[in-house]
């Protein structure tokens, strides 16, 4: 089945969500102006507002886009891999893999977290709750397997987490291995 193209709109909203996440990498949430977001984008300022009523939309929708598309993929994957221990590797290849390809959005979810207000702190949450138990669902099956001795899933998970999460401060692409060799 083919894919529509995307839409005119929705590569504007791409490119808006993009330099949006830049200009909250380099200033903060807190720092940034919608008209800092307007001279990145080179939209006007009516413009962007067309788009988003705030900037709490915006850093909404830069969080919800990303660990959605994340979750989304990650299921996706999953699909086809039955072994315990496989299905956990995607689960870090697939995470590390996003989050290497997006950096900045990377850091604003990392570092803004707390800037989001309700109800859009809620909305982010529950995606981010369906994304654990996802992972705690993996981490179990495989220690059901066999495959790790038994601990405190929701601590090694959470650490897994802490891992995967702080990679765009260290890693360099130009010497680091990419996304699949360190997820195996």
């Amino acid at each position: 089945m083919a894919t529509a193209a995307p839409r005119k709109s929705d590569r504007k909203l791409q490119l808006i969500l993009r330099h949006a996440a830049t200009v909250f990498a380099e200033k903060g949430f807190e720092g940034a102006s919608i008209r800092d977001i307007s001279r990145s984008c080179g939209i006007s300022l009516s413009g962007l507002y067309y788009y988003f009523e705030s900037k709490q939309k915006l850093l909404f929708l830069i969080q919800s886009h990303a660990f959605t598309s994340v979750l989304e993929r990650l299921e996706q994957r999953l699909e086809a891999e039955a072994s315990p221990e496989r299905r956990l590797r995607l689960l870090v290849e697939n995470h590390v893999d996003y989050f290497l390809s997006h950096p900045l959005e990377m850091k604003v979810l990392s570092h803004e977290a707390e800037a989001l207000e309700e109800p859009f702190r809620r909305e982010v949450a529950a995606i981010k709750r369906r994304y654990y138990e996802l992972a705690l669902r993996l981490y179990q099956d495989l220690a059901r397997s066999g495959g790790v001795r038994a601990t405190n899933a929701r601590v090694a998970v959470l650490g897994l987490f802490g891992m995967m999460n702080w990679i765009y401060t260290w890693h360099n692409p130009k010497v680091d291995p990419r996304a699949e060799t360190l997820s195996g």
